[in-house]
């Protein structure tokens, strides 16, 4: 008797011990997560391979006096031709400039050909590295030129668009956040039916995103790890989606048990062993689907890797230990209005996924030949995905520095008003400084600053900035520039170019990297080869339909003059690793009917209608979360988020439903090949009715 008392009392502290642990080490790593966006970098070195052409430019660059410069373009233009007035005014506001700012060289006025328009390139090296002061340099110089009258003033160039990006970056996380927490607290009501269950998931989910954001910081410190804003808005969206999906299997899993165990202790042990192994099987494939992205060469895909990896084994910590610990200590009450009474059963109630499962079990193979067609069809709407996104049509919101990138093309069209950065050998500067000249394609060139052995030439192109005319002239530069004179060229433009090219080579080697790793957990917890082979397809079918629509909806729907280059390496990323989660649920409840007796076609319909609501309600919540991307000003991430959105809603409700469960009923014990499942003799199901979900 003492000894169950003991046993009693220990079960009962447990909870609380966990709970202790848990809020002692929110308070060491609060401050931490408060570092995490300051640990942001957004700049273009932070997003370029460390071995492209325009990178070393860009380090070189922070060499010379003064560091890296900010290049500003002030455009004056009046329809109809500026008058004298408007020139007056222009040289006073530049001479007000140059009195306020340290500026690399004195103003010149460039005007168009037929007198509209007046540009003054500006430079400084004052701001430096510093993102603040850069931005500050950009308001400030914004503040000082102001148009009336028809007059019409804009600042642009190279540093006004990073000012502009800057600021879209610092409001993300803020928005984020906001908008993907009122989002998951709409979806858990209307899933729970309950006033206050779902805000045990919800806060649970925000000390995983506390913690994700500490841990993300250290790892930034410790490994100099690059933190961009895409990645640090990225892992925001998966610690609260993913984290929610795991909360909705344990609870639903936990909610069954209850009814079978008197104490909510027991029944939430008996809970993460049933689900325990797919959360921790789930995580752990999107978690090694990420590491692959240390193997690319950009920058910010490398570090996302890591990034996303934290906020996903955050999301499985809190899930597993805080959640459940939280759930025990609440007790049944925390489920009010619909209690699960202990020894009752629950209300019967026609199951959608039954009868879905039913209706497809019915003409399987009619049913899995139906949905690869569609699924088909709908990636043949990629050959309608445009072309690489040019930076002037990233922002789905025009700020100032793209109306002025396009005022200039439209009455500059004889040279490019962005500048190509050259660094030569200051020993043979002079020559570079020669033969760019005489490159085809270059308007004029002209030498600059010097130091270390080095100097900088600005090369003005004659074709309109990321136009293919000024790609000719970027590789014309670099073919007779690199090799013979050890120059590199650099830029805007170049960086661009440099970032498309290092996307089409992560593809190739980190696609077949995150196919191998997510087979091999796949092979050790299904205990099968054709199983995973089977999910694997599944989801990269998903993941070509998925970017199919968005061929179909960019550009007639949405508006947008192209597809970011990083699109389709980051969507298989999240797809594949992502849409493994629901296949995992269902599979692993397939195979636990299995084990307990199932003919085959039996434990299919079983686990499709006792895991088919909560992967549909998973589903909802993970798209929800990626579909607030949508909403911000970014064109890149838009397209990221509608994209992965749609594919786990085919995934959820096309391929789970229908096709992983037709295949199953098909392929029969060979789905288990070669595993012992797969040669165990076909019998009746035993005597079990798990509660329909």
């Amino acid at each position: 008797m003492g000894d169950t008392r003991t046993h009693v009392r220990r079960r009962r502290l447990v909870p609380w011990v966990v709970v202790g642990l848990w809020l002692a080490a929110l308070v060491l790593v609060g401050p931490l997560a408060g570092k995490f966006g300051g640990a942001q970098q957004n700049g273009a070195v932070d997003y370029l391979p460390d071995s492209a052409d325009s990178t070393q430019v860009a380090r070189i660059q922070e060499e010379l006096p003064g560091g890296e410069s900010t290049d500003l373009v002030l455009v004056y233009h009046r329809d109809g031709g500026l008058t004298a007035a408007d020139r007056e005014v222009a040289a006073g506001q530049v001479a007000e400039v140059e009195k306020g700012y340290k500026l690399s060289d004195d103003p010149r006025g460039i005007p168009s050909e037929d007198g509209s328009t007046l540009m003054y390139p500006v430079s400084s090296t004052q701001p430096g590295q510093d993102e603040e002061a850069m931005v500050a340099f950009v308001d400030g110089v914004r503040e000082i030129t102001e148009g009336s009258g028809g007059l019409s003033v804009e600042v642009g160039g190279p540093g006004a668009l990073d000012a502009d990006a800057d600021k879209v970056f610092d409001s993300i996380d803020g928005t984020l956040l906001m908008a993907t927490l009122g989002v998951v607290t709409v979806l858990l009501v209307l899933i729970y039916r309950s006033p206050f269950l779902w805000l045990v998931p919800l806060a649970v989910a925000g000390v995983a995103v506390a913690v994700a954001m500490a841990a993300g910081y250290g790892v930034h410190e410790l490994f100099d790890v690059t933190i961009t804003g895409q990645s640090g808005g990225i892992m925001t969206v998966l610690v609260l989606g993913a984290g929610t999906d795991y909360a909705l299997l344990l609870v639903s899993r936990y909610r069954e048990e209850l009814r079978r165990h008197e104490r909510p202790y027991d029944a939430m042990h008996a809970a993460l062993r049933g689900c325990g192994p797919a959360i921790l099987a789930s995580s752990g494939t999107v978690a090694a689907g990420l590491l692959c992205l240390l193997a690319a060469d950009l920058n910010s895909s490398s570090g996302m890797g890591p990034v996303g990896m934290i906020g996903v084994l955050s999301a499985l910590v809190a899930m597993t230990t805080l959640l459940p610990a939280v759930l025990v200590l609440l007790g049944r009450r925390v489920f009010w209005p619909l209690v699960p009474a202990f020894g009752s059963t629950p209300k019967a109630r026609r199951s959608l996924f039954a009868a879905m499962g039913t209706s497809a079990a019915r003409r399987p193979a009619a049913v899995l030949a139906g949905g690869a067609v569609l699924l088909g069809t709908l990636a043949l709407g990629t050959l309608n995905l445009s072309g690489d996104l040019r930076q002037e049509d990233s922002f789905t919101d025009r700020p100032e520095s793209i109306s002025a990138m396009r005022t200039l093309a439209e009455e500059y069209p004889e040279r490019s008003s962005q500048p190509l950065t050259v660094m030569a050998p200051t020993d043979r500067a002079d020559a570079v400084l020669a033969k760019a000249r005489g490159t085809d394609g270059v308007a004029e060139a002209a030498a600059g600053r010097s130091e270390g052995g080095w100097t900088e030439i600005s090369v003005f192109a004659t074709a309109a900035p990321e136009s293919p005319g000024e790609t000719r002239t970027i590789e014309a530069l670099r073919d007779v520039l690199d090799d013979d004179y050890g120059a590199h060229v650099g830029g805007p433009s170049a960086q661009r170019l440099d970032l498309a090219d290092s996307e089409a080579r992560d593809r190739s080697v980190i696609v077949p990297l995150v196919l191998a790793a997510v087979f091999v957990i796949l092979v050790a917890l299904l205990r099968s080869l054709v199983a995973p082979l089977l999910l694997l397809g599944a989801v990269v079918a998903v993941w070509g339909a998925a970017l199919g629509i968005g061929g179909l909806v960019f550009e007639p729907l949405f508006g947008f003059a192209g597809t970011d280059p990083g699109l389709g390496l980051l969507s298989f990323v999240f797809l594949v690793a992502l849409g493994v989660d629901y296949g995992i649920f269902l599979m692993h409840r397939m195979r636990e009917e299995s084990l307990n007796g199932a003919d085959p076609e039996a434990a299919a319909l079983t686990a499709l209608r006792t895991t088919g609501g909560v992967i549909a309600s998973a589903g909802i919540v993970l798209a929800a979360t990626f579909a607030v991307l949508i909403t911000l000003p970014l064109v890149a991430l838009v397209e990221l988020g509608f994209v992965i959105a749609v594919g786990v809603l085919l995934d959820t409700f096309l391929v789970r439903t229908y096709l992983v469960t037709t295949a199953s009923v098909l392929l029969r014990r060979w789905m288990w090949w070669p595993g012992r499942l797969s040669r165990a003799p076909e019998s009746a199901p035993r005597e079990r009715q798990p509660e329909p979900v």
